[in-house]
């Protein structure tokens, strides 16, 4: 084939690179495939028996063939099969050293359905291993592998999270750290009907359609620029999430800032918006923690109600803003601007109620807005961080047009994708291995 290939270059003048590349790479699968079924093709054993889980011992019958998907296509393997006699199961204990037990893909191929699994959709996946490794996968083969080592990870999590809550933390050595934050949020990930069951949805009357995934991150931060504005540390952002209650996801960050050496900030802060659970976790997980409310956060209340207060009227609402955010929010003066929006007289009930509730958020989270203050430490002000990983941690991954997840299924993608872009999927992967 190349031959013919060349040859109609010089009738030609010219020759197909991508071609030749695709069927250079076809020959040495092929080839590679064939030297690896030599290789994986095991002798009769010299140990006959092996004990059997039962109790009893299983005795060698024979060498038998499965075939398994591996980096350079289908191979052949042969290997020892035991049976035992009394409770009729068989064994491949090659099956184990090779780690394909119940599978017929190989650890490099499950390694990279895992990889584009959590990247993007599945089928997705599937055609990018089609492209860059010349394997033919399914979509479904993708999903499954994808999801059961998520979900592998997340055991594995769940078990560091036991340890934690049992005070088993591993010591966290270095240099100290200058300042260390802890941001959460939540963002609603699109599910099947089962998993709404009893739920209420946004809109009274309708069920919901979505489970909110929690996020948390921590971050570092060893400087300021030359206004003494914060500058995060470059690649120092870590993610974990779940679709969980507060009480599972309060501990589960607790493990990662712990990770990070929460131990050795020298500056701890907690920023999130105004919900209650965020403060509640803080209060619970990292206590002594500067709290701050998102900054931008606050001045989207101000401007929900500017827009209730003078609907279609932009020029006032603009001049509304200017008193309340420029006199009052950006200069940490919380009680005068509680006692103005107090201040507000209104005849419709619903309107009157809202604005309680927005000087009640004001006057709850007086303490965690004092801006100027935060400024002079050279603090962030802003959850930034936090609201773009709930679209490029969650967002990108999990909803996706016409996407709908169990929560073990998106639970399982979540672990996956964070031990991935936090770097830690390799050390997940050669411990596995080790193990």
């Amino acid at each position: 084939m190349l031959r013919s290939i060349f040859t109609g270059r010089r009738k030609t003048g010219h020759v197909d690179l991508e071609a030749v590349e695709a069927l250079v790479r076809s020959a040495m699968h092929r080839a590679g495939a064939v030297a690896l079924t030599e290789l994986l093709h095991f002798p009769a054993p010299d140990q006959r028996t092996l004990p059997c889980p039962c109790g009893r011992l299983a005795r060698y019958r024979e060498l038998r063939a499965k075939t398994i998907l591996t980096a350079v296509g289908p191979v052949v393997v042969s290997r020892p099969w035991y049976l035992c006699a009394d409770c009729h199961r068989g064994q491949f204990p090659a099956d184990r050293e090779l780690d394909v037990v119940d599978t017929d893909f190989s650890p490099g191929v499950r390694r990279m359905q895992a990889l584009v699994g959590q990247d993007a959709s599945f089928d997705h996946g599937r055609e990018q291993m089609k492209l860059l490794a010349g394997l033919d996968v399914t979509t479904k083969s993708v999903e499954r592998v994808a999801e059961a080592i998520g979900t592998d990870i997340a055991r594995c999590e769940q078990d560091e999270i036991r340890q934690a809550v049992q005070l088993e933390l591993p010591i966290v050595v270095g240099e100290p750290i200058p300042f260390l934050y802890v941001q959460m949020d939540g963002t609603g990930v699109p599910v099947v009907k089962k998993e709404t069951v009893g739920r209420k949805g946004k809109i009274d009357g309708l069920p919901a359609h979505t489970r909110e995934a929690k996020l948390g991150c921590v971050f570092t931060q060893t400087g300021w620029d030359e206004e003494g504005f914060a500058i995060r540390d470059p690649d120092s952002t870590t993610y974990t999430g779940a679709i969980e209650n507060a009480e599972q996801f309060g501990k589960r960050l607790y493990l990662e800032a712990w990770k990070r050496g929460w131990s050795r900030a020298e500056k701890r802060v907690v920023i999130g918006d105004g919900a209650e659970w965020i403060w509640n976790l803080a209060q619970q997980h990292f206590p002594g923690a500067a709290q701050i409310v998102d900054l931008y956060h606050a001045r989207q209340h101000l401007w929900n109600l500017a827009r209730l207060l003078y609907p279609n009227d932009s020029k006032r609402q603009n001049k509304w803003i200017g008193l309340h955010q420029k006199r009052w929010l950006d200069k940490g003066k919380i009680r005068k601007l509680v006692e103005s929006l107090r201040s507000i007289r209104v005849l419709d009930a619903d309107l009157a109620k809202r604005i309680r509730n927005e000087a009640d958020y004001f006057d709850h989270n007086a303490a965690r807005m004092n801006y100027p203050r935060f400024r002079k430490q050279h603090l962030f002000v802003g959850s930034g961080v936090i609201e773009a990983g709930c679209k490029t941690v969650i967002g990108h991954r999990l909803k996706q047009s016409g996407m709908f997840w169990t929560v073990k299924g998106a639970n399982a993608i979540l672990a996956l994708r964070c031990s991935h872009l936090n770097g830690r999927f390799e050390d997940y992967w050669e411990g596995r291995r080790a193990a």
